[in-house]
């Protein structure tokens, strides 16, 4: 059963130098109000780079 006004919604990383939408996620909304930045492998780039959230 969903809570009313649900906190977590699903966002998407996207590697910073080649683009590739790489990584799907959860994240708290009112507890993380601005954009997340991961440092994650990224299989195009065969190295770890930053990922930022997209909308």
């Amino acid at each position: 059963m969903a809570k009313k006004g649900e906190a977590r919604q699903r966002i998407t990383l996207k590697c910073t130098e080649c683009g590739h939408e790489n990584y799907r996620t959860e994240k708290n909304k009112k507890n993380t109000t601005d954009r997340l930045e991961l440092n994650k492998y990224c299989d195009n780039c065969k190295k770890t780079t930053a990922h930022k959230e997209t909308k």
